[in-house]
């Protein structure tokens, strides 16, 4: 039976993200109506993991699933990206969007964001992830045969020897013991490639590796280390980026 329940996914390109919609598929209580990914307006990347926006369309394309770009500017305040996001959200719920699904699984001050905003426009918000230790999930993800490398990673938990990995058992043994394995104190993002979710492998090679450094965030969506219990100096934040370029 046909899932009345009709969703967006928020699609970061990211392991998190694609878990989810793994088992979202596999359990069909909703109607994924269209993956929402945030995109740089100036860099033409998805926000904060880097990506190239020609990447994230190969993406979509070998899922099947309608992609819904939003851009905002590099590096927005928080209420330029509230009524992007807004605008966003109206335009889809007039489409009978009803729910909107998040990868999210342990910051805690980011989903009640979440859930108050989508609260103000009637939305549900629904985590599947939620609380489930991520030890196992990043295990479990790997079991499918699910293939993603390193994008991004923060300078404060790891090296440049982690960006552009692909995440094996052996890069798991390298992590840190302070560094989540599911990356979810923002640690390290990631492009998925392949999987049980794809038609056919996205295919890329590796570009350039740069470190970039950022002013503290101004948005909640684009740096989900905002919310960690790991609380850094927010003056600045460094990041290693290894770009993917489509082949």
């Amino acid at each position: 039976m046909k899932s009345t329940h009709k969703a967006l996914m928020n699609w970061s390109g990211g392991k998190d993200s694609a878990l989810t919609l793994y088992k979202l598929q596999q359990s069909q209580d909703y109607e994924i109506a269209c993956l929402l990914t945030s995109i740089s307006e100036k860099f033409q990347r998805i926000s904060m993991h880097g990506v190239r926006v020609d990447l994230l369309e190969l993406q979509a394309e070998s899922i099947g699933i309608p992609l819904v770009k939003m851009e905002i500017p590099d590096m927005p305040s928080m209420e330029v990206y509230e009524e992007a996001m807004r605008t966003t959200l109206v335009n889809l719920k007039k489409e009978g969007i009803t729910t909107s699904i998040f990868g999210d699984i342990f910051l805690e001050d980011l989903r009640s964001y979440r859930e108050s905003k989508l609260a103000e426009l009637e939305l549900e918000a629904v985590f599947p992830l939620w609380k489930q230790p991520t030890d196992r999930l990043i295990r479990e993800f790997l079991d499918l045969g699910f293939k993603t490398i390193t994008t991004c990673v923060n300078e404060k938990f790891l090296d440049k020897s982690f960006v552009g990995r692909v995440i094996d058992k052996d890069f798991l043994k390298d992590l840190p013991a302070n560094v989540d394995p599911f990356g979810e104190n923002g640690e390290f993002h990631t492009f998925v490639f392949d999987g049980p979710i794809f038609s056919n492998p996205v295919k890329f090679e590796l570009g350039e590796i740069v470190l970039r450094k950022y002013e503290a965030p101004k948005t909640l969506d684009d740096a989900d280390q905002c919310f960690s219990d790991k609380k850094e100096d927010p003056s600045a934040y460094g990041f290693w980026y290894c770009d993917l370029i489509p082949n």
